[in-house]
């Protein structure tokens, strides 16, 4: 692992290895995503406990090359119950199709959606930007503390004093709030939307993962992908293409980073949500597997339908159609929408979904599963109405802006810009801030027009 070179001895300081190039760090991550796959590797769980304790040098590094050797080469458990593929074809062969009535609406009324559905997931993003990443047992107390407690309205600068902060573990110093910014301020999930538009601009709707791959290392450096794009952004400049980019030492390979992704796949496929979904597989394949592919799907569909009916129950089953029903995932919104429609309240949903998933540690948190159930509950007990979702979404905690945005951006595409009421959109201000090298503010409006031209590409 070193040489002499003109008598410098080359080492690695394993101290300084990037925070999301974490395979040293959470071994034991491998361990628990591997077992939840269904990996048979539980008699191999006191060999990662042992790596996990070592400290990070020469020989933890072998040790995990071992070990992700060992991963790779794993079967499936034979009581294993759910069938989860990763190539499209097979997850098309395990869907459970679900019929709906669509409407396709006129051109006029077609442009008001997409603007509705860009300024949604604006809106719900900015809603969530603010306290990502703090805990529920810290964001209930802060919402009530400064009124907004069912959570109604932006968080404002105003409601955060020197004494409210000292009440909490949070910082919620320097952040963005509903009256303090002009546009949406630069986050990755408005960020995508915007790739996702020059993706299709320069490859069209047949794009491969490949060109995502390179519109990636194009348009952004590393320090804008976070978890599963950051390890995968690594991997491409290590030349490991996808797929294997989505699973070489990729710890986060199931997180949420792929359902953030797929919006505007809705967006150019009104009432075509097969072909929304299998773009929205092309784009996840390069930093994800399994559950992580299946949430763009899943949210690329539910828009996709959005544009052409106003039913929420379509509108998310529609969406599960396009994912394994043999999935953890589909199970896991199944169970969200079967407890709804048997009587289960708000808190129910809320109390279940925190019981299933752990937002105190990272791959609870992040998951797409656990952020996917908490998308869908929002849409069933927002009932429509686009503030009371959004807020819902971002009540939950685990990943407020992402989960605002997605919300936000289907009940945007649902209901048309005029759905979404003033004090939502006044501060997004018509404008997207982006990282993406040569675009540094999108116009929405220029935005939505560029999209009606790709629906008709």
């Amino acid at each position: 692992m070193f040489a002499k070179i003109y008598d410098t001895e080359i080492k690695i300081d394993y101290k300084q290895v990037d925070g999301f190039n974490r395979y040293l760090d959470d071994i034991m991550l491998e361990y628990q995503q591997s077992m939840e796959e269904g990996l048979d590797i539980e008699k191999h769980k006191p060999l990662f406990e042992a790596v996990a304790a070592m400290k990070n040098d020469v020989s933890k590094a072998k040790m995990c090359d071992a070990i992700y050797e060992l991963v790779i080469n794993s079967k499936i458990r034979p009581d294993y119950k759910y069938n989860e593929p990763n190539k499209l074809n097979e997850i098309k062969a395990l869907r459970k199709l679900f019929g709906y009535k669509s409407v396709m609406p006129d051109e006029e009324i077609l442009r008001n959606k997409i603007l509705g559905a860009w300024t949604g997931r604006a809106c719900g993003c900015l809603l969530g930007k603010p306290v990502e990443g703090i805990r529920s047992n810290e964001l209930i107390p802060f919402l009530k503390e400064t009124g907004n407690y069912p959570m109604h309205r932006y968080i404002l600068s105003t409601d955060i004093t020197k004494e409210v902060c000292s009440h909490y573990k949070f910082s919620f110093m320097n952040k963005p709030y509903g009256d303090n910014v002009d546009g949406m301020p630069v986050d990755d999930d408005t960020n995508y939307v915007v790739m996702a538009q020059q993706i299709i601009e320069q490859f069209d709707k047949d794009f491969e993962p490949e060109d995502v791959a390179n519109a990636w290392l194009r348009y952004q450096s590393v320090y804008s992908y976070f978890t599963a794009e950051r390890i995968a952004y690594i991997n491409f400049l290590n030349c490991i293409e996808p797929p294997a980019s989505a699973m070489y030492k990729n710890v986060c390979r199931e997180w949420i980073g792929a359902q953030i992704r797929g919006d505007y796949f809705g967006y150019i496929c009104p009432g075509e949500p097969e072909e929304a979904a299998k773009m929205a597989y092309n784009d996840a394949c390069i930093s994800h597997i399994k559950n992580g592919i299946y949430g763009e799907m899943f949210a690329s569909a539910m828009i996709a339908i959005a544009a052409v009916n106003d039913n929420i129950d379509d509108i998310i089953l529609g969406g599960l159609a396009q994912i394994p029903a043999t999935s953890r995932l589909y199970e896991a919104v199944m169970k969200i929408y079967d407890d709804y429609k048997n009587g289960a309240t708000l808190e129910d949903a809320f109390n279940y979904i925190h019981s299933a998933y752990d937002e105190h540690t990272d791959h609870g948190w992040c998951h797409t599963i656990s952020n996917a159930m908490i998308v869908v509950a929002s849409l069933l007990y927002g009932e429509g109405d686009f503030g009371k979702s959004i807020c819902t979404a971002v009540g939950f905690a685990f990943d407020t802006d992402c989960n605002g945005a997605t919300v936000g951006s289907i009940l945007g595409m649902r209901g048309g810009i005029d759905c979404i009421d003033d004090c939502w959109k006044k501060p997004i201000n018509n404008k997207i801030h982006t990282s993406l090298f040569g675009i540094e503010m999108v116009d929405i409006e220029k935005a939505v027009d560029k999209t009606m031209e790709h629906i008709e590409k």
